[in-house]
């Protein structure tokens, strides 16, 4: 098996998530940094937005640092889409597919369903729900919990701050009550 192939499977766990832990050590020990995604759109608005707000009203060049950081991340996910992609349908069990077949859910082939993603659905009430409502809900969940899944689950505990760990268990819970109480009632619609 060649390295190009190695690289398209996907990585299992335990060489994957120490890879991910590693951020924050790394990031602590060469520039005492914190690991967040979302404080970037922060930045950019800092940089970008000439008015008079008071939240945008700081040195955001000195967290220029994590909007190349952020860059690279955009740049990684590029190279890897068209280089390193696995073609292959995504796998799911026989009773996923046939539950979700139940919501009108038949296409696999890509990383996200065509029925629920794509611009046809945005003008559905199902997708609309699912896209736009959907991303309200993490931006502004993310700027009230003061911070992303990976700020906090990631960057947080491993500094052992008490915060971090509420806000992880408050994600946890808000997933599960997602998937399984209000998702299979927006996939009906």
């Amino acid at each position: 098996m060649t390295l190009l192939e190695i690289l398209k499977e996907p990585w299992p766990w335990y060489v994957s998530g120490p890879l991910i832990g590693l951020t924050v050590p790394i990031l602590l020990i060469i520039g005492n940094k914190s690991f967040g995604i979302s404080s970037s759109l922060r930045h950019i608005c800092a940089a970008c937005i000439p008015a008079n707000i008071s939240f945008f009203k700081y040195d955001w060049k000195k967290e220029s640092w994590n909007l190349f950081f952020v860059f690279g991340i955009f740049l990684g996910g590029v190279i890897a889409s068209h280089f390193l992609a696995n073609r292959n349908p995504v796998e799911i069990t026989p009773q996923l597919s046939e539950q979700l077949a139940t919501y009108g859910i038949t296409d696999h082939s890509g990383l996200l369903p065509a029925q629920l993603f794509s611009w046809e659905s945005l003008f559905t009430l199902r997708g609309f729900i699912m896209i736009v409502v959907g991303g309200f809900l993490v931006g502004f969940g993310t700027r009230y919990a003061g911070g992303c899944t990976s700020g906090h689950a990631i960057m947080g505990i491993s500094n052992l701050q008490w915060p971090s760990l509420v806000a992880t268990i408050c994600f946890m819970i808000g997933g599960f009550i997602m998937s399984l109480l209000i998702l299979p009632y927006i996939l009906s619609l």
